[in-house]
């Protein structure tokens, strides 16, 4: 991560470099608009001040540019920093994905590595099975070699094609990484399948040759036909795999070109978005400086703005006012949220009662499921059972209907403010949920009682079971009776259900209107919602209108002022409204207060009178018991009588006084009814009202924010700013601090790794450290110089920033010295540069010519190696002369493998010959390149000190060039200085009447002066910028010659990366060689001399592992320093590049030519009008002049004084010369207006082609951006990926350490086995199989120690190496089997005697144990090898992958470099188009200066041009006076005209005293431009110092040049030396040449010896044969015999596997049943353990229901007594009652008939039929006589009813009761018949509800009054429910009769009678009657008229 912290720290560096830089140009900017604003106020009058405006609106205007500029800068960063994140999540992405592919990889190398296993099983079942029928032992080494050579042949070009294709198409395409590493080891995994497939074909052709061999001919061809059959398959198989994986290939690689396409897509339309985005806005300044001049230039506005900001006072004093109301009302609002809130509460707690009664009556329902499963088991009624079930299901469903009503009326209270009506209906909720809980609680008693009575009868029954049967069926029937008694109470209990859920019906259709009133209001409040969003929109739209026109605006205005006061009215109407209503509102309140004081009035005397009422009824009943007492006294009995009377008359009156009352009190409740109603309509007004307040409350609101947005946005954006710079400091904290802490760590790697290092790496690093602080030295002394360069600059610019205050020209000279400072800076950079790069160079040819010192040494070491390997050979050789010379049987087979040995080291001796040659070329190549190279840079270098040399002469000669300008300067300032003193004194000499006239000649001469020195400062610019172009082009050419050595430099490099592959060459060599001398030395394995070069040898290898990792190590930490070095390059241009980007904006703001140039037209527009002002005014005056003069010439011939006539002349011809004077004025300033007009014009054409050019150079800048971007992602990648790859590289070569160590334990391993395998194995028969066999494990011992010896790197040994060992272990195989194959024959011959056959089959099983161990070993370590080859093929083309890796990333770095030169290239065309760019801004600004200093001029004349005229025009008045004075003929006229002119000598004089003023500033500017002078000396000192400087740093870099001179001829020297030792070595290698062909001529005598030898072996191995043949029919029988064996074992094998698979299959069933039947226990176990807590449960609340049965039982006694007396009661009053009811039977009223017959006659013809019905039914007529009667009076007349008057029937026919409220109007031609039958229905409504027990108390409400009843039930349905049970819907007509047997709780002796009732309720009177469900109006009039 060093790069990372590199490239972070420089781009650190170039942010705060370019930031410095940015906000001292800033500030130089500032001060320079400051100083010219200065300058102007000083100068110029109004003109001035409108300057000044503009100016400083035009920097308001960059102000605000420069934040939008920040802005978008800033989006940009956060930009990239998300497509950095972007692709760091996608590397991330792919390292997961790479982590689950190698995961699979390993998983599928498990598998194969398994299926290897299995092939390898399989393959040794049918050896086993073919070795049967065709195994011979005659396998010969010649005829196995060529096939496995040909194998490993095609084998390594197979694996090298792939890969080396893969690649090639992978970088041919630009493919991501990830991916081509991926498809790189899919290719690896395929290869390694072929390389594992070509084995096998390997081994099945060595099959075939092996059947193939002479007398093996009668092998079976079907197994051959197989084998092919099979290999068919897999090519096939292997085909389509390739094909499936190239389809991959292609597919992953059109899917990553989609990918890059979507990715770049995306990039542009983000850039053109950008781009577009920066268009607006420079749009938007440019119509926001236009409306700024707008602004200023119309004043009328102000007026206008005044206005609106008084109306807008005014709006908010309002909305103020407004303020106050509404926190009045939100007062309000949050009293009503606090009587919300405690309703909420008593809900709530309501709630809670009703979850309580909940869980109650869930314990109930469980208790009461009990009771009815113990009742159905003892009674088996189970229809019973589910009526119960399902009413309970009922009383479940009422009683969530009743929890959802409550939840409903919460959300519908939580949802908006109640009124008190609402608060009502919470009331009436709260009452009908207590009733709720009340029954429910006597449900809970009745059950409690069920529970008792049930335990009860279970604990009888327990009993009786003990005793008897019959008292059960007494008991079952005394329980049939109570389950009736229980039905019936049940039924009781549904009724009373019916009427909740009828008064839950009732309550949901008062809630649903509830709730759809607030949905109506609710879509009312979002419709004016979306209006008020509506107008919001529009107001916004029209906000947006007005900054772009005004005149919208003002109209705009005028409809919000407007809308405003139409908004103040209707607030004024909606207070009035509102005071209305509260006065309303207080009206019926204080009606309210009254009818309450009323209605209490009203109870209170009820109260009373009820209180009389009982005391009447006690007394009476007092009177009655008397007269029961004393029946025989008939007198008392008489004046009781008469008391009783008495009484009933005072108690009817009572009654009636009481109706009475009762009328007052319901009408007095509707009034308060209709009250309430009135109150909530006037809430709901009040609330529309609040809302429409709150509505334009929040629009006010709206205005304000949108006003205060603009000023919100300003600072956010500003405190953004802020936060992101605090931010942006914090993470360059954060990451100075990890780069710090990053460094400490590889610093401390660093340090262990130079611990490790050896003395060779400790030399070179310190080497490179001295270099390192050498660099450091130097960087820091160019860092000084450059702060030096930097101060001076600054000086320069201070002193050019003062002379540009005071002269033009000055500051023209000291910005091109400022400039030539800077060239010469750069050229001082160029130089340090160069050096730094010329010692790198020197320093890397240090490096590598050291190293190539080191390989010659080595060199000569291994020639001295090699020498003594040469005379070990020769003493061999000697040797093995003295052993042939021997005649020994045992040895010849050591000599032939001796002479194979010798055979290959002599070929590997050759090929390492050929090699050490063609390195030695190479070498010499490379030291021939290395001079030439050398040889370049001195040439580079001479060419850049002669480069420099010139450069520092152009600088002197334009220095002096500038000094002798500026001397130029000096002496013209003297002269025009000396000119000026001359024409002062000439002045004053002068008389005072002329030195008007001089006055104006001196002020033209200067005039003139200042324009040809204006065109001589042109003419001077135009000199320069040509001497500026040839510096340019000068330069230019630096700049290629520059470059020209940086591709040199490069070369150089190329040609370091030559000599680094050339040394990993010589190392590849070293580790040839050192495997040659291991093999040599491995020749004998029994003296101790092989271990000692075993040593030496390990020992060399770890050296040269140890330089081999040293190297690489400084090869990664070059690259990483060239990466560095690059990145910090790549950063340093990026830098520039933002720069010129900042530049480049800069100048295209300055060369804006939209503001400057309309400052310019403004003032040229200006000044042109007061010019021909001024003409006219000039013209005039001249025609006045020439008309006075033609009058003064015409009237000077008749004069006669000759002195006046003189004067006279004298005046007129001052005045002639005067217009001449001032027509040569006019002129000149006509002349000089048409040249200000060019200029103008021409500077106009230059700015839009300036406009162009900047276009220009942004698109060039936004495309080198966006390249510099790509290469730096691009380069990142490279890097990310090199870092991965050195990683794996180092696990790779600890693997092959790890791989090294088991090759070594294996081969170890083999040994120890094989030499038990020839202990085991030397037997007395077979003498000269054992020895072959001997032989071979010999040879094998042999070859796996040379193969242990050899080194890990070479791959094709390796791959040799495992060959060899597959063909030992199928040697070994087949020598195991004849071993066997021996055992076997040796074992039947030895069956004879006992005695050996039971010795030998010991042996055998103890052998057969052995071997079987041994072959299980041995094949464990065949899977091993097999592992450990794959393992080896895989690092060894993960190897060859990395190398050319690091070959693409070497590509990669060159690319870079040559990107890095290109965008060098650029930045300096951008530079030198910046500088070009720059000077034509600095040439504007001198125009623009002239300009003003002309318009100061200008302004100047024009003032003395005024006063001239003023002057002019009062000479013309002068001499019209006195040619008036001359035609009156008066004289004395002259005498004025003297003292006027005396008046004009005065103020000549005062003239004159301003001319000494302005001669005393002079002298200050003098005395400025001397302090000035003192300036510039001191900067010509501060020259000298740099030149000074210079030559010291020209004197080192020569001594510089000595050095590397003799460090060139060192390096000279050492390669002469070089040379020598290469010439030795080659005479060295001609002697071993020579020594190598003498060996060889004795190796080939030695071989013609062994061919002679060989044919006696092959003689034996015959003779062998034949053996074998006879041993292998043996084997045959043998094997026939153990087949039949192994069938019979089979066959015993398959019938126990049945048994066995029987007897699991029951076994299994067995389990699974138990298994079912334990799952079923533990069911039931759960079921009975849940039952038991129900029962404890049950038994605990039913220990609780005892108790309270107790208390209630109690409570029942008490009340029976109660009741008894009440009955009794009851009886004596019905028993009275029937008495009154006999005596007034067959009575009728004769009031009621009087009425009836008087209203019949009052009412009209067509209504009389009706009261004649009526009065039938009064009478108890039927209908039919009825009708009869009038059919009769229609034909008759009246005579007709009267007959059939007294009929008696039955009322069929219902009047229906429809009650009427008391406001309906009443009709008025309505009889009094009607009145009263209305009056009657209204009167049979029941004023109290029914009697009740007092176990069944329920505290009643208030009943609301008639107008609240919803809908009236109909008289029909009063079986469904009680009539007491709903207090608010009680029907109109409802009877309670005297005795209620169906009220809810009667039951036998507890029915409720009348008389326990107060009086009015059953005693005959007005007030509703006890009427049944059948019954109407004509029968309740029947009961009166009986009565």
């Amino acid at each position: 991560m060093s790069w990372l912290g590199g490239l972070g720290s420089g781009l650190g560096q170039s942010l705060g470099q370019v930031g410095g830089s940015l906000s001292s140009f800033t500030g130089q900017i500032s001060n320079f608009t400051k100083d010219i604003l200065l300058e102007g106020t000083e100068e110029v009058g109004d003109a001035a001040t409108e300057l000044h405006v503009s100016n400083s609106r035009l920097v308001e205007l960059e102000a605000s540019f420069s934040t939008q500029k920040s802005e978008y800068e800033r989006m940009k960063r956060i930009n990239t920093e998300l497509e950095e994140k972007l692709e760091a999540a996608e590397i991330q992405v792919k390292q997961q994905s790479l982590e689950y592919r190698t995961i699979l990889q390993q998983k599928e190398v498990e598998i194969s590595h398994l299926k290897a296993r299995q092939n390898s099983l399989q393959d040794e079942v049918q050896k086993l099975r073919s070795s049967t029928q065709d195994v011979t032992l005659s396998i010969s080494d010649p005829a196995v070699l060529p096939v496995t050579t040909a194998a490993t042949t095609t084998s390594s070009s197979t694996f090298l094609s792939h890969p080396s294709a893969a690649h090639h198409g992978f970088h041919g395409d630009e493919v991501d990484l990830s991916d081509v590493l991926w498809s790189q080891q899919e290719i690896n995994r395929l290869s390694s399948e072929v390389h594992r497939l070509e084995a096998d074909v390997a081994h099945w052709r060595r099959v075939a040759q092996a059947s193939k061999i002479p007398g093996a001919e009668n092998g079976d061809q079907g197994e051959i036909l197989k084998l092919q059959r099979t290999i068919k398959e897999l090519r096939e198989a292997m085909g389509r795999e390739v094909d499936e994986h190239q389809h991959e290939l292609a597919a992953l690689q059109d899917a990553h070109r989609q990918k890059m396409a979507d990715i770049t897509k995306r990039h542009r339309e983000e850039l053109a978005e950008y781009e577009e985005r920066i268009e607006e806005l420079e749009e938007q300044i440019q119509s926001g400086g236009g409306g700024t001049f707008a602004t200023a230039s119309a004043p009328q506005d102000s007026s206008k703005i005044e206005e609106l900001q008084a109306t807008i006072h005014s709006l908010r004093e309002e909305a103020e006012f407004q303020k106050t109301k509404h926190d009045e009302f939100m007062d309000r609002l949050e009293e009503a949220k606090h009587m919300k809130a405690r309703l909420e509460r008593e809900k709530e707690e309501a709630k809670a009662e009703n979850a309580e009664l909940l869980q109650n009556y869930s314990r109930l329902q469980s208790s009461v499921s009990e009771l009815q499963t113990r009742v159905q088991e003892q009674e088996g009624k189970a229809m019973f059972k589910a009526q119960q079930d399902n009413e309970i299901q009922a009383l479940r469903k009422a009683l969530t209907a009743a929890e959802k009503e409550v939840s409903r009326l919460k959300s519908l209270s939580d949802s908006e403010p109640k009124a008190e009506a609402e608060h009502a209906d919470i009331l009436e909720l709260n009452t009908i949920i207590g009733t709720l809980g009340q029954e429910k609680e006597d449900l809970e008693k009745d059950k409690l009682a069920l529970v008792e009575k049930l335990r009860l009868a279970e604990e009888r029954e327990n009993v009786a079971q003990n005793e008897n049967s019959g008292d059960l069926q007494l008991e079952v029937s005394d329980l049939k009776i109570q389950l009736d008694q229980r039905e019936h109470a049940l039924k009781q209990a549904h009724l009373d259900m019916d009427t909740l859920t009828a008064e839950l019906e009732e309550l949901d259709r008062q809630n649903q209107e509830a709730t759809q009133h607030l949905i109506t209001l609710k879509d009312q409040l979002t419709a004016q919602k979306s209006q008020a969003e509506a107008e919001l929109t529009l107001l916004k739209s029209e906000l947006s209108d007005s900054l772009i026109q005004k005149q919208t605006l003002h109209q705009e205005l005028e409809t919000l002022k407007q809308k405003l006061s139409q908004s103040a009215f209707t607030l004024n109407d909606l207070h009035m409204g509102k005071q209305q209503l509260e006065s309303t509102v207080k009206e019926l309140k204080d009606k309210l207060s009254k009818s309450q004081e009323l209605s209490k009035e009203a109870r209170l005397e009820t109260s009373e009178l009820k209180k009389l009422l009982l005391e009447k009824e006690a007394q009476l009943s007092d009177v009655r018991k008397k007269i029961s007492h004393t029946g025989e006294q008939e007198n008392e009995v008489e004046s009781h009588k008469k008391f009783l009377e008495e009484k009933d008359k005072e108690i009817q009156e009572l009654r009636k006084h009481v109706s009475e009352l009762k009328v007052s009190y319901e009408k007095q409740s509707s009034e308060d009814f209709d009250l309430k109603i009135e109150n909530r309509k006037l809430k709901e007004e009040n609330l529309q009202a609040l809302s429409k307040t709150e509505n334009l409350d929040r629009q006010l609101r709206d205005s304000q924010a949108s006003l205060s947005r603009v000023v919100l946005e300003k600072d956010t954006r500003i405190e953004s700013l802020k936060l992101e710079k605090s931010q942006l400091e914090g993470e360059l904290s954060q990451l100075e601090k990890r780069l710090s802490e990053e460094a400490k760590r590889y610093q401390g790697t660093i340090d262990e790794l130079t611990r490790a290092r050896s003395m060779d790496a400790s030399a070179l690093q310190m080497e490179h450290e001295r270099a390192v602080k050498l660099n450091q030295e130097k960087d820091l002394m160019i860092a000084e110089l450059k702060r030096e360069i930097e101060q001076m600059a600054s000086d320069h610019k201070d002193t050019s920033e003062m002379l540009d205050i005071t002269v033009a020209g000055q500051k023209q000279l000291t910005e091109l010295l400022q400039e030539k400072d800077a060239f010469a800076a750069s050229l001082k950079a160029q130089a340090a540069d160069s050096l730094k790069e010329s010692e790198a160079t020197i320093l890397q040819g240090k490096q590598e010519s050291d190293a190539l010192r080191k390989s010659v040494e080595e060199k000569d070491k291994q020639l001295g190696a090699m020498k003594e390997e040469n005379s070990h050979l020769k003493e061999e050789i000697d040797r093995l002369r003295d052993q042939q010379s021997r005649p020994q049987m045992m040895s010849e087979p050591k000599t032939l493998d001796i002479i194979t040995e010798l055979e290959t080291e002599v070929a590997q001796l050759k090929a390492a010959r050929d090699k050490l040659q063609e390195e030695v070329g190479a070498l010499r190549s490379a030291s021939e390149e290395q001079r030439e190279s050398l040889l370049r840079s001195q040439h580079s270098l001479q060419v850049q000190q002669s480069e420099l040399e010139q450069a520092r002469s152009r600088h002197e000669q334009s220095t002096l060039n500038y000094e002798r300008l500026i001397g130029a300067k000096d002496e013209d300032i003297a002269r025009l200085q000396s000119e000026l003193e001359s024409l002062s004194v000439q002045r004053q000499s002068q008389p005072h009447t002329v030195e008007i006239l001089q006055e104006d000649k001196s002020h033209s001469l200067s005039g003139e002066n200042g324009n040809e020195k204006h065109d001589l400062s042109k003419v001077e610019i135009e000199r320069l910028v040509k001497g500026i172009k040839e510096k340019e082009t000068e330069i230019i050419q630096l700049n290629e010659k520059n470059l020209s050595l940086t591709k040199q430099l490069d070369q150089l490099v190329v040609s370091r990366d030559e000599l680094g592959k050339l040394s990993q060459i010589v190392l590849q060599k070293d580790l040839e060689i050192q495997a040659l001398h291991a093999r040599v030395s491995g020749g004998h394995g029994q003296d101790l001399l092989l271990l000692q070069q075993q040593i030496q040898a390990y020992a060399v290898e770890r050296e040269q592992v140890l330089a081999v990792l040293n190297e690489k190590t400084r090869e990664n930490s070059q690259l990483r320093s060239e990466y560095h070095r690059i990145m910090d390059i790549v950063a340093a241009k990026e830098a520039a590049l933002l720069k010129m980007q900042q530049e480049n904006q800069r100048l295209s703001t300055m060369s804006d030519p939209t503001g400057s140039q309309e400052m310019f037209r403004e003032t040229i527009q200006n000044l042109s009008r007061i010019i021909r002002e001024k003409d006219i005014e000039i013209d005039a005056l001249t025609q006045k002049c020439q008309t006075l003069v033609t009058v003064l010439q015409s009237s000077g011939g008749d004069s006669i004084g000759g002195g006046q006539g003189g004067v006279s002349s004298n005046q007129f011809e001052e005045l002639l010369q005067e217009r001449d004077t001032l027509k040569q004025q006019v002129k000149k300033m006509e002349e000089w207006k048409q040249q200000v007009i060019t200029t103008v014009q021409n500077m106009q054409h230059e700015s839009a082609q300036l406009h162009e050019e900047l276009l220009k150079l942004q698109g060039q800048v936004s495309a080198d951006s966006d390249c510099s971007s790509k290469l730096s992602v691009d380069y990142a990648r490279l890097i990310h990926s090199y870092e991965q790859k050195e990683k794996r590289l180092g696990s790779l070569s600890q693997e092959l350490a790890q791989v090294q160590q088991t090759i070594s334990q294996l081969s170890s391993t083999k040994d120890a086995l094989l030499g038990k395998l020839d202990r085991f194995t030397q037997a007395p028969d077979v003498p000269m199989s054992s020895a072959q066999v001997a032989e071979h494990l010999q040879f094998a011992v042999a070859s796996s120690a040379l193969q242990g010896a050899a080194p890990p790197i070479q791959e094709e040994d390796l791959l040799q190496k495992l060959d060899s060992f597959e063909r030992a272990l199928a040697e070994k195989d087949s020598m195991i089997r004849t071993l066997q194959e021996n055992n076997h024959r040796l074992s039947n011959s030895a069956s004879l005697s006992e005695s050996e056959h039971r010795g030998h089959a010991e042996e055998l099983r103890h052998v057969r144990e052995k071997m079987d161990t041994l072959q299980r070993s041995l094949r464990e370590k065949d899977l091993l090898i097999k592992t450990r080859g794959d393992q080896l093929s895989q690092v060894s083309e993960n190897l060859r992958n990395r190398e050319n890796d690091n070959e693409v990333l070497k590509q990669a770095v060159t690319n870079l470099k040559e990107r890095a030169l290109i965008l060098e290239l650029d930045v300096k065309k951008l530079k030198e188009e910046n500088e070009a760019v720059t000077m034509k801004s600095r040439e504007k600004e001198t125009e623009f200066r002239a300009l003003q200093e002309t318009n100061m001029q200008v302004s100047l004349l024009l003032r003395e041009r005024e006063f001239e005229c003023k002057a002019v025009s009062e000479k013309a008045a002068a001499m019209e006076k006195l040619l008036k004075d001359r035609e009156q003929g008066k004289s004395g006229e002259l005498n004025q005209l003297l003292n006027e002119v005396r008046s004009m000598q005065e103020k000549a004089v005062a003239f004159q005293q301003e001319r000494d003023q302005v001669m005393l500033a002079l002298k200050q500017k003098q005395m400025e431009t001397s302090a000035l002078q003192s300036e510039l000396q001191h900067t010509k000192d501060k020259e000298q110092r740099q030149k000074l400087e210079l030559d010291r740093l020209r004197n080192h870099l020569l001594e510089m040049e000595d050095s590397y001179t003799r460090e060139v001829l060192a390096a000279e020297n050492r390669e002469s030396e070089l040379r020598r030792r290469v010439a030795l070595l080659e005479e060295k290698l001609a002697s071993s040449c020579s020594a190598v062909e003498s060996a060889s001529q004795q190796a080939s005598l030695q071989v013609e010896s062994l061919q002679e030898q060989l044919n006696g072996v092959v003689r034996q191995r015959d003779e062998a044969l034949v053996q074998l043949r006879a041993a292998q029919e043996q084997i045959n029988q043998y094997a026939v015999s153990l087949s039949n064996l192994q069938m019979v074992l089979e066959q015993f094998q398959q019938e126990e596997k049945a048994i066995y698979s029987a007897e699991l299959e029951k076994h299994k069933k067995e389990k699974e049943e138990w298994r079912r039947k334990a799952e079923t226990l533990e069911d039931k176990a759960a079921a009975i353990q849940l039952n038991l807590d129900e029962a404890n449960a049950a038994l605990e609340s039913a220990s609780r229901l005892t108790d309270q049965l107790d208390l209630k039982e109690e409570q029942i006694e008490e009340l029976s007594k109660q009741v008894e007396v009440r009955q009794e009661m009851l009886d004596e009053a019905q028993k009275k009652l029937t008495t009154l009811l006999n005596s007034t039977e067959g009575k009728v009223d004769k009031v009621l008939m009087k009425n009836l017959f008087l209203g019949y006659f009052h009412l009209p013809r067509n209504k009389r039929s009706e009261a004649l019905k009526l009065m039938g039914k009064v009478l108890g007529l039927e209908q039919d006589e009825v009708q009869k009667l009038l059919d009769e009076e229609s034909g008759k007349g009246v005579t007709g009813w009267v007959s059939g008057w007294l009929g008696s029937g039955r009322a069929v026919q219902s009047v229906p009761n429809t009650p009427q409220r008391p406001t309906h109007a009443q009709n008025l031609n309505g009889s009094f018949s009607e009145m009263f039958v209305k009056f009657l229905q209204v009167e049979s409504s029941p004023a109290a509800p029914a009697p009740k027990l007092p176990v069944y108390d329920i505290k009643p409400l208030s009943a609301p009054p008639p107008g609240r009843s919803t809908a009236p039930t109909s008289p029909a349905v009063p079986s469904k429910r009680s009539v007491d049970s709903n207090p608010f819907l009680a029907p109109r007509s409802a009877a309670v009769p005297l005795l209620n047997p169906a009220a809810p709780g009667s039951g036998g002796p507890r029915s409720s009678h009348l008389l326990m009732k107060p009086i009015s309720d059953a005693l005959p009177t007005f007030t509703p009657v006890p009427v049944s469900a059948e019954s109407s109006a004509g029968a309740v009039l029947k009961d009166l008229l009986k009565q």
